[in-house]
């Protein structure tokens, strides 16, 4: 293949107007078409001459000319590469876009800012780990957060490789801690009762019986239209969930399906229709009053104005800054099931759907004293140490 240069170009990009080196590939078909390659924010290099010497200093001649292994891009232009490429039509699995947005933030708040303007293979692996280290040591990110942020990095360069824009990928060897200090607190039964007497607004009464009994995520609750309410089949369609201000698709696969309508919710739910000015199919089950049903009801804006209060005043210990709401009514249930109940764990995993029965088991159930101090019992009187009533 002869020697081509290439052209350069200015095109507007979110991160501001972009030089974008353009050159001929040969696709599938043998037909030869345009691609570029990112050079650099034009507010960087603010005319044509300068912009050529960044394509020589980054190597991108070698690129168009097929030398791949010898490419030189800065991680900034990886990083904008995976956003593209693995959010577009070559993702191999649908994003939400609850996901696409934490990986910008991920991407544009902590990883651009701190490794954009170095060659991407030339950041070693021991200085990403001591920067993630102090991720949580300097600026108290927990642990689970700064492991994310390694997982992005990761895949920004498994995206690379799999693009032919880097070699090697050094977040391989990075090690990081996965483990939370964060505990959920857990209702029991008496003190969800006790909220619901709290609650004076019956949709709010309604609202918090429904997400206590199915543990839906407050999103899928709030979403719930009463035609997703399959009283014959005595279950509950669960198939969308309501973000920025709109319907979208579930957390993942597994959250859509149905959860169960036993019937003595289903008389609450049925009584709450016959008084909702919004009993139509297709309304909201628990709309905003506010907004005449055409939205459903904030969980944020009644968690913070109601439900917490509700709970505190109900006795329900919450410390200063930390996280309360309708997800801990989700992790309630399920480690009421697992150790009260003792339900099968394979059967609350069905309730939550939860995609790994590890999640249902480590995140969303607790050890419980009792039940330990029970079996500590059952082992110290096997082992003949109870102690010998007086006569």
């Amino acid at each position: 293949m002869p020697y081509q240069r290439g052209s350069l170009k200015q095109v507007p990009r979110k991160e501001g107007d972009t030089w974008v080196l353009r050159y001929r590939v040969t696709n599938a078909d043998g037909r030869r078409v345009e691609n570029i390659l990112p050079v650099g924010l034009v507010r960087d290099f603010p005319n044509e001459k300068s912009a050529w010497r960044e394509v020589d200093k980054l190597g991108l001649s070698l690129r168009v000319n097929e030398a791949p292994a010898l490419l030189r891009i800065r991680f900034a232009q990886l990083a904008e590469h995976y956003l593209r490429a693995d959010f577009g039509q070559d993702a191999v699995r649908p994003k939400s876009e609850g996901t696409e947005l934490n990986m910008n933030h991920i991407v544009r708040d902590y990883l651009i800012p701190r490794f954009g303007s170095e060659i991407a293979e030339d950041i070693k692996p021991l200085d990403i780990q001591r920067w993630l280290k102090s991720l949580h040591t300097d600026r108290g990110l927990a642990w689970t957060t700064v492991s994310k942020i390694r997982g992005v990095m990761l895949r920004i360069y498994k995206t690379g490789i799999l693009h032919e824009l880097v070699s090697k990928n050094p977040c391989q060897p990075v090690e990081t801690r996965c483990k939370t200090d964060y505990r959920a607190i857990m209702l029991t039964p008496d003190q969800t009762h006790a909220i619901l007497r709290a609650l004076r607004n019956p949709l709010h009464r309604i609202l918090v019986l429904t997400c206590a009994a199915t543990a839906l995520r407050a999103s899928e609750l709030v979403a719930i239209r009463w035609a997703d309410l399959r009283w014959e089949e005595a279950r509950i369609r669960v198939s969308k969930r309501w973000s920025k201000g709109k319907d979208g698709a579930t957390k993942t696969e597994r959250s859509d399906g149905y959860v169960p309508l036993h019937p003595r919710l289903a008389r609450h739910l049925q009584a709450w229709r016959a008084r909702t000015p919004y009993g139509r199919d297709t309304d909201f089950v628990f709309p905003s009053l506010k907004m005449s049903g055409k939205v459903p009801v904030s969980a944020g804006v009644f968690v913070a104005d109601h439900l917490r209060p509700a709970a505190k005043n109900a006795g329900v210990r919450i410390p200063e800054g930390h996280r309360f709401g309708l997800h801990n009514l989700r992790h309630s249930l399920s480690n009421w099931m697992v150790n009260k109940a003792k339900v099968e764990p394979k059967t609350v995993q069905g309730i939550l759907r939860h995609s790994r029965i590890q999640t249902t088991l480590d995140l969303y159930t607790q050890q419980d004293s009792e039940e330990t101090r029970a079996a500590q019992g059952n082992y110290l009187r096997t082992l003949g140490t109870q102690r010998k009533k007086a006569s």
